[in-house]
């Protein structure tokens, strides 16, 4: 980094032999990190441990996922008993089924898109916070926002997210749907995640890959309101009733922290992500 000159004021008193003050400036140098390189390095942690945290979450929480789609999709005829009775139903028929990659199935599209989708989320809320900051006129990092202000940011975040969710939830979703016909005895369209992208494509262009997004946006951005929101008023509350900064929270504590603020993204995002699901 350069090394800036901060021209600082300081006053000192000083007592004349008449009893009068004199006020003295002075001139210091003080290495200052340049705003364009620290900027860019924040960028570039959040981009990195957004992708890392996302891949995690992809593994541990697909198969959920996958038995969510099922069950949303899932056709029940009159008179006739529905092929699911629940969640944990749905999980040991398509485990016995179709063994672990059945509850794996269509997991390349997330996990392909899910470095690029979770990076950009966790850049957008950086985004997001600097946006509510200059807005606010709260220059100084330091100074917590309220939890209305780091709410909004964490509605700003969908907005670049959603650029790189909804084709690859598309994908996802058309290859989760098509295991439900070809197990009904139907025919398999797609041979995978490329074949399925290709022939959207081919059929409709950019706006067939890009279709849903407007249901997207609609879980996403109440959802990441409730996932950033929760988060940080957990951690504030734990580190509050610790007596100690939120920046020293224990692992334990991050953990339990982004369990719950999991569980304030799902409440609101189920709604509308079926409507993406089925549309």
């Amino acid at each position: 980094s350069k090394l800036h000159f901060q021209i600082s004021l300081s006053y000192f008193a000083k007592k004349t032999e008449h009893k009068q003050t004199r006020i003295i400036p002075y001139i210091y140098p003080r290495p200052i990190m340049s705003s364009r390189s620290s900027t860019a390095k924040e960028s570039f942690k959040s981009l990195f441990s957004g992708g890392m945290g996302g891949m995690c979450c992809v593994i541990v929480g697909h198969p959920i996922d996958c038995v969510k789609v099922r069950m949303q999709t899932m056709v029940v005829k009159p008179g006739e008993t529905p092929p699911f009775t629940g969640t944990f139903d749905c999980l040991r028929k398509t485990a016995a089924k179709e063994g672990i990659r059945g509850l794996y199935r269509g997991v390349s599209a997330p996990m392909t898109g899910v470095i690029p989708n979770f990076a950009m989320a966790f850049w957008g809320f950086d985004a997001g916070k600097s946006l509510v900051r200059f807005s606010h006129d709260i220059p100084d990092a330091s100074v917590p926002l309220s939890m209305t202000q780091i709410s909004i940011a964490g509605g700003i975040s969908a907005l670049p997210q959603t650029v790189v969710m909804a084709p690859s939830e598309r994908i996802k979703c058309l290859l989760q749907v098509q295991a439900n016909v070809v197990e009904r005895g139907g025919t398999a369209e797609y041979a995978g995640m490329v074949d399925c992208a290709r022939r959207l494509y081919a059929t409709g262009g950019i706006r067939s890959i890009y279709r849903g997004t407007c249901a997207t946006l609609l879980r996403d951005v109440p959802g990441n309101i409730a996932y950033f929101g929760t988060y940080e008023y957990v951690r504030r509350t734990v580190a509050a009733a610790q007596g100690r900064d939120s920046a020293e929270l224990s692992f334990g504590a991050i953990i339990v922290a982004g369990g719950l603020a999991g569980v304030g993204d799902w409440l609101l995002a189920p709604p509308p992500g079926g409507f993406k699901t089925r549309g």
